[in-house]
């Protein structure tokens, strides 16, 4: 299953993946770059049932023999949560990072994770995330990608290190509560935060993360999708407070669509105060389709996926019984 080394590696990666063979590819690539002695570390992929050439390479991967590599395939998805735990468990790795398979972590990420770590005892380490330089020119208003350049109290686990000990003081991801995408990872975070540990941030612990092209209707969906991942912020109120607005809107945008959507009920004799509530989200429109395209154009589109987004938040909202939007 991996090379064999002279002693126990000291950190362990693990990444959840499903069909994306060429992405996957790519990130082992940049794993084997990595300038941590390779007997220093391992990693642990979980296919999670995928459909496409992912098993094939994972299969080249070990007849290299330069990665210190173990897998294990879910027969059908069981979601990234669970794949996830079922990886970090492999490991006996005193201190357990996380990256996703549409990722590429720079040469220097693992060793400057297992430093921040071993001399942060307790704490858990998120590492700065950008878009990948190769593919920044895609970037559109139909593509999505990552950017954490400070502490992200999400907690996104496309880049970032736990104690093995933490994890197993905690259980692990809640793999009940979130067999779905989203929102494993935030509950995860909170609830080491919850059990005493601090996070911290590591600004050389540099991933790239892929910038991926969802076309317009598939950009609403996954606005739909993170209806899925508001349990997380229901279930812990410290982090709608860290990362929402006025403690109620998921997003800035939420919260200006909202400030419109009451300017559109507002008798018109009250034009100056329709204006006021109106103009911050007109201003947002505008400026978001000069900085990721389309310009004034898209707008209309952007308005809906706000109230799409805003809309399936708001339903996560009652379902848990929870005010957000």
């Amino acid at each position: 299953m991996s090379p064999v080394t002279g002693s126990p590696p000291t950190i362990a990666v693990v990444v959840a993946t499903r069909d994306r063979a060429p992405r996957l590819r790519k990130l082992l690539e940049a794993l084997r770059r990595q300038t941590l002695d390779p007997a220093g570390f391992e990693v642990i992929v979980v296919d999670d049932g995928s459909d496409d050439n992912t098993p094939r390479v994972l299969e080249e991967e070990l007849e290299r023999g330069v990665l210190p590599l173990r897998t294990l395939r879910n027969p059908r998805s069981a979601g990234p949560g669970p794949a996830r735990d079922r990886g970090w468990r492999m490991s006996s790795a005193p201190i357990v990072a996380f990256t996703d398979d549409d990722c590429e972590p720079a040469p220097g990420w693992l060793f400057a994770l297992r430093a921040t770590g071993e001399g942060r005892p307790g704490s858990f380490v998120q590492g700065r995330t950008e878009p990948n330089p190769d593919e920044r020119g895609k970037s559109g208003p139909f593509t999505r990608t990552m950017e954490v350049t400070g502490l992200d109290e999400n907690f996104p686990t496309c880049n970032i290190a736990y104690p093995r000990s933490l994890l197993e003081r905690i259980d692990g991801f809640d793999v009940a509560a979130f067999e779905r995408f989203g929102g494993e990872d935030c509950d995860l975070a909170w609830r080491a935060i919850g059990a005493g540990a601090t996070p911290v941030f590591c600004e050389e612990a540099l991933v790239h993360h892929a910038v991926n092209d969802l076309g317009p209707a598939g950009k609403l969906r996954a606005a739909a999708q993170w209806s899925i991942a508001m349990k997380a912020y229901a279930v812990h109120p410290q982090a709608r407070r860290a990362t929402f607005v006025h403690r109620i809107f998921w997003k800035r945008d939420h919260y200006l669509l909202a400030r419109a959507l009451i300017a559109a009920l507002l008798p018109r004799r009250l034009a100056a105060l329709r204006a006021w509530l109106a103009y911050p989200y007109a201003r947002s429109l505008w400026a978001r389709g000069q900085v990721v395209g389309g310009g004034p154009a898209l707008a209309p589109y952007y308005l809906l996926h706000d109230v799409v987004e805003a809309a399936g938040v708001a339903w996560a909202g009652i379902r848990h019984r929870t005010p957000m939007i």
